[in-house]
């Protein structure tokens, strides 16, 4: 074996692509996003009282019921990103509803990577066990049920809220990126990556991999655990502070 090639991998068999199964959990669950769940997000993502929370986004926001059921519609039919709702509580809760989207994308199985994307949280779901729970359950699908090696982060480079949550979540800053003549530093920096709302976008990658989940995984479950929170609901330790212990 010629190790300039770089080490080889134990299986070069594909992961799986994501198969549209609800994700369930403690305290909330991560659910195929259906056409049925626009009313809801409306509430929480919605109008002119939201708009600010798209400031970052590909899109404008969602400023009509229309507007907002006609994208809830494409956005349950598209594969990649794959769209799922995050529920305000758990799946068995009657009052459970949609107050947030996430989804899958740049689904490349061959190579074992994926990514987290589109994020946008309503209030119910800000600074939240439910959110925190809501991306270990996309992690953990991804590392241990479908096998990929590499989970991807990307924002916009001025997002400094987005590339603080991904840290928080156990991502690596990888720099920010830019097309460059020579392939080798692609991955140092990549500026005028996109135009989006008619302005150059220069975007932050983060990632976390296969090696990585095992410590991360066992802080989200300390973090997540009943005994991390006081009788208010405060929590006793960060993520951070519960992945490195």
């Amino acid at each position: 074996m010629d190790a300039s090639l770089g080490p080889p991998v134990v299986s070069a068999e594909p992961a799986l692509v994501p198969p549209r199964t609800p994700l369930h959990g403690r305290y909330s669950a991560v659910v195929p996003l259906q056409p049925e769940h626009w009313r809801a997000l409306y509430k929480h993502l919605g109008g002119g009282e939201n708009a600010w929370r798209w400031k970052y986004m590909p899109i404008e926001g969602l400023p009509s019921e229309e507007a907002c059921e006609t994208t809830i519609k494409a956005w349950s039919a598209s594969k990649d990103p794959l769209f799922y709702a995050v529920l305000s509580g758990p799946a068995s809760d009657a009052a459970s509803e949609p107050a947030g989207i996430l989804s899958y994308l740049s689904i490349v199985p061959d190579h074992r990577r994926i990514e987290i994307g589109w994020v946008i949280l309503g209030d119910a779901l800000k600074h939240s066990r439910q959110a925190t729970e809501a991306f270990y359950l996309f992690m953990k699908h991804s590392f241990e049920d479908l096998g990929y090696l590499r989970v991807e982060w990307k924002a916009n480079h001025l997002n400094g809220p987005s590339v603080a949550a991904a840290e928080r979540l156990g991502f690596t800053f990888e720099g920010v990126f830019r097309y460059a003549d020579v392939v080798f530093f692609v991955w140092l920096c990549y500026r005028k990556h996109m135009i989006v709302k008619g302005r150059r976008r220069d975007t932050a990658w983060l990632s976390i991999t296969d090696d990585e989940w095992d410590a991360a995984r066992r802080g989200f479950e300390l973090w997540l655990d009943e005994s991390n929170f006081d009788e208010n609901g405060k929590q006793k330790r960060r993520l951070g502070e519960c992945r490195e212990s």
